[in-house]
């Protein structure tokens, strides 16, 4: 499995007030905004070199971004790397005794095929598997 840094997910309470940080103090750009209902989540990426920075707000209580800002308050939730072949990358990781969130692969951001690694298998990080949807 040959992996690269996608993006890193960081949770924030508002979205509005993260943006003003991120753009108007370090001058980074902000691409659309993008609502995930299935994740119960509004993204916006902020491309950073080869990779980006996420800010996630939860969209409902049932979110698992407003359950992380109540348990840890706002900041990193999760590292993204990015795949060819998500399916292939949970198969080998399953193989080897890793402890997966998930053991297919569900939708996310921008139509991308999405999958989560446990955080007690990658000392205490929450990773995210991406396939980018296809061209």
């Amino acid at each position: 499995m040959k992996a690269v840094l996608d993006h890193i997910g960081i949770a924030v309470r508002d979205l509005d007030e993260a943006l003003a940080f991120y753009r108007d103090a370090l001058g980074l750009e902000i691409g659309d905004a993008e609502d995930v209902p299935s994740q119960h989540v509004r993204a916006r990426f902020l491309p950073v070199g080869e990779a980006a920075l996420e800010l996630l707000e939860a969209t409902s209580e049932q979110s698992a971004i407003a359950r992380s800002i109540e348990r840890r308050g706002p900041g990193l939730h999760h590292v993204t790397l990015r795949v060819d072949d998500i399916a292939a990358a949970l198969a080998q990781l399953k193989a080897r005794g890793v402890r997966l969130v998930d053991e297919t692969p569900r939708e996310g951001a921008g139509g991308s095929l999405v999958a989560f690694i446990h955080p007690s298998a990658a000392q205490g990080v929450l990773v995210e598997l991406k396939q980018a949807r296809p061209a």
